[in-house]
């Protein structure tokens, strides 16, 4: 009997103690990046106050394709279907090795938070508001780039230029095909909640072959009143500015509204996928800058897009696509003939493996009427001719007139 009772015995025990240890919780972290790197050339350059005679230019690129970046995105399981997640990623320039945003090692996201399949997913942190997120599915920056391809001046935020501080945000889990999301961002500044927030909700429906999101956003400027946007606002690309040259989506579209005492955006956006070769998706945007009593702007300047965009993949290695874009602003502070942009795109993309790939970019654009001049001075609502501005790549290098043709080829390698 007791020759039986001591492998009983160690095994009870085994068992025991099996069960007594707490299971090892599965993690992973990964390191990523992309490497993007291209020639352009665009028939006329000039800066935002006009001061620089247009001179056709020949440069490199960095990040056309996508934006040249290197991350850490990790995962802990922590049982019941629960997962802690977080992401830290920085931009940077490959052709001159600097970071993308001055003070923000981690300027392109930086957020911590929890997930769970049933419940949905809430973090905290640098990141995309819930209005860009449900909303990039069929922008058209997903073939014809943001560099080329936004709506002019990235105005209508569809790009990845627009990412807020301090964020808190809520995406719901996908059910029946549509998904809710929620942000809000807490610019922290003294006995208000409201200076310098960012807000956006937006809706989605995937289903099949067919879906759309519609979405909204609002940035709050920390200045009450308007004026140059400081740090304290939550949408800002650089801390260190104090001039407001850390603010987003400036560009020769909007540079007269700059110092608005908020933005507003409302979008409707949806796609279709014929077959496994073509698919198609098509937007709406009405873009509202709201003045205050410094913005040097009276009235509500309201932009209108319209835009269209046709995907092809002729192989398992090309792809091409056309876009074009029509862009109305409306009759406001002094202006009767308002500006209104046309714009088209064409781009190419041969996948030499799964991971790097090389593209060509075409655009061009025709601005026609009048928009506001960059704020000098005291002066409100100066009128200025409205230049042609490709895409957001070329925001701070507008073309000196009306019309701009602009082109590149590049390589681009994911690790």
């Amino acid at each position: 009997m007791r020759h039986q009772l001591k492998p009983l015995s160690a095994g009870v025990l085994f068992y025991a103690a099996a069960i007594a240890t707490p299971a090892l919780a599965q993690s992973s972290v990964t390191l990523y990046g992309i490497v993007d790197d291209s020639i352009v050339y665009q028939s006329s350059q000039t800066n935002l106050a006009k001061t620089n005679p247009g001179r056709s230019n020949v440069k490199t690129g960095s990040g056309i394709w996508a934006g040249s970046r290197f991350g850490l995105k990790g995962a802990e399981d922590l049982g019941g279907g629960n997962k802690a997640i977080f992401q830290l990623e920085s931009g940077f320039d490959i052709n001159s090795g600097q970071a993308q945003f001055t003070n923000a090692m981690f300027g392109r996201q930086a957020w911590v938070g929890l997930t769970n399949p049933a419940y949905g997913t809430l973090t905290l942190g640098r990141q995309y508001t819930s209005y860009y997120t449900l909303l990039s599915p069929y922008s058209p920056t997903n073939w014809l780039t943001g560099y080329f391809g936004a709506h002019p001046g990235d105005l209508d935020g569809l790009d990845t230029i627009y990412r807020a501080n301090n964020s808190i945000v809520y995406t719901s889990p996908k059910m029946y095909g549509f998904t809710v999301s929620g942000s809000y961002s807490l610019a922290g500044v003294p006995d208000s909640v409201y200076q310098g927030s960012t807000w956006s909700a937006a809706l989605q429906y995937q289903q099949g072959p067919i879906g759309g999101t519609v979405a909204f956003s609002r940035i709050n400027n920390a200045a009450n009143g308007g004026g140059i946007y400081s740090s304290s606002s939550t949408t800002i690309n650089s801390t260190a500015a104090t001039d407001g040259s850390g603010q987003p989506g400036v560009s020769a579209v909007t540079a007269g509204y700059q110092r608005a005492q908020a933005q507003q955006r409302f979008a409707v956006a949806g796609g279709y996928q014929f077959n496994s070769a073509w698919d198609i998706s098509a937007t709406y945007t009405n873009v509202q800058y709201i003045p205050g009593v410094n913005s040097q702007f009276t009235d509500e300047a309201v932009f209108n897009t319209v835009g269209s965009v046709l995907h092809w993949k002729a192989t398992s290695a090309w792809d091409f696509a056309a876009g074009y874009s029509y862009t109305w602003a409306s009759k406001a502070n002094g202006i009767n003939d308002a500006a209104s942009y046309h714009q088209f795109n064409l781009s190419q993309y041969y996948s030499l493996s799964k991971r790097t790939g090389l593209y060509a970019l075409e655009a061009f654009q025709r601005a026609n009427g009048n928009t506001l001049a960059a704020p000098s001075g005291t002066a409100t609502n100066r009128q200025t001719a409205a230049n042609a501005t490709i895409g957001d790549g070329f925001q701070s290098a507008p073309s000196a007139s009306r019309s701009m043709f602009a082109a590149g080829v590049g390589i681009i390698h994911r690790f």
